[in-house]
């Protein structure tokens, strides 16, 4: 057993040997605690009315395995007698990883609790402590962002690394990249302020500038709208939030205005027939509302006018709804007898 008494590269045998064996020993405790975490505790917190012990135990198992591999490492490399650089080197790698894999598990746990508590679970659910899937999105990225950036800054800085140096060095380039991104700032707090004001989300049908159609896409620079033609047209969030935006999707019904031309032979009590025939039309179509206005608005060359106006509900199709009235309007004219006027000038001749 004398051999394990030999040095190589500075150390005896035994000691790379119990230092391999602690390296070796964490992985196999890892293992361990895999197994011990996914059978039990996950379990137990699974009976539990609440999310947040599950949402932790979840979090947390993998920064505690990179922890203890870590450590592990750091005491195998303390009972060796290494080159001076190296100790340092290790020592430095050593408390870097440590601050970054505490900040790995602050952002990976905040962002399961931001996906669990604030994002919908249902398409329309109607809860207070819910927020737009977008918005959600936007708070995921600013708080990954943020926690990065202090735990880089707090890594580097227990590694020496003078940062009020580097930031003040970094802060020239930033002033000129910061003046040459103005529009791109600009469009992010637009996407900011669509996300947050709501004028409308995917999927519904918006007018903006010279675009009519659909909302594909909300993201944090540019809105994408797929037009009536199928185009799909992209405006910056920032040109948004300066025009003005209808939303057609969310109108309650849809307005509709329809002129009928009857002829001169139409008497007085067909007239009150017709305007009738007409007021009755939500009772004999679907998806159309009561508010229905049928007057007698006028007369012309070619014939004497009724006026109709009518809603179309949100339910109902704007095409076909209106095919459906028409239709109705045609079949209950012909069974009373009300014609109408063709579209020109009836010259009449008295004998």
């Amino acid at each position: 057993m004398n051999f394990l008494y030999e040095f190589y590269y500075g150390n005896q045998l035994l000691d790379w040997l119990i230092s391999i064996g602690i390296i070796v020993g964490a992985f196999i405790l890892n293992k361990l605690i895999v197994v011990f975490n996914k059978n039990i505790l996950q379990k137990l917190a699974g009976k539990t009315n609440s999310r947040l012990d599950d949402i932790l135990f979840q979090m947390l198992e993998a920064p505690i395995l990179l922890g203890i591999a870590l450590f592990s490492i750091w005491i195998a490399s303390q009972r060796l007698n290494l080159d001076h650089q190296v100790e340092d080197f290790i020592a430095k790698a050593y408390r870097l990883l440590i601050v970054i894999n505490i900040t790995w598990f602050i952002a990976r746990f905040g962002n399961a609790v931001i996906q669990e508590y604030l994002s919908p679970k249902e398409e329309g659910k109607n809860d207070a402590f819910k927020l737009d899937t977008h918005l959600v999105a936007m708070i995921r990225r600013s708080w990954l962002i943020i926690i990065w950036s202090v735990g880089i800054v707090m890594g580097l800085n227990n590694v020496g690394v003078n940062v009020g140096t580097l930031i003040a060095g970094l802060g020239i380039g930033g002033l000129a990249f910061g003046l040459g991104a103005q529009t791109t700032i600009k469009n992010l707090f637009g996407g900011f302020t669509i996300i947050t004001d709501r004028p409308f989300k995917i999927g519904e049908r918006i007018k903006v500038d010279n675009a009519d159609g659909f909302v594909e896409d909300i993201g944090i620079r540019s809105t994408k709208i797929r037009t009536l033609d199928k185009r799909l047209v992209t405006i910056p969030n920032f040109k948004i939030t300066e025009l003005s935006v209808e939303n057609i999707s969310r109108e309650p019904a849809k307005r509709m205005l329809v002129k009928l031309n009857l002829n001169y032979k139409t008497s007085d009590e067909k007239m009150k027939e017709a305007i009738s025939i007409l007021k009755a039309i939500p009772n004999k179509v679907e998806h159309v509302s009561n508010n229905v206005s049928a007057t007698f608005s006028d007369f012309s060359e070619t014939g004497m006018h009724i006026t109709l106006i009518y809603f179309v509900e949100k339910s109902g199709d704007i095409l076909e709804t209106p095919s459906q009235v028409n239709f109705e309007i045609l079949k209950e004219f012909k069974q009373a007898g009300i014609e109408f006027a063709f579209p020109t000038p009836t010259i009449y001749i008295e004998k």
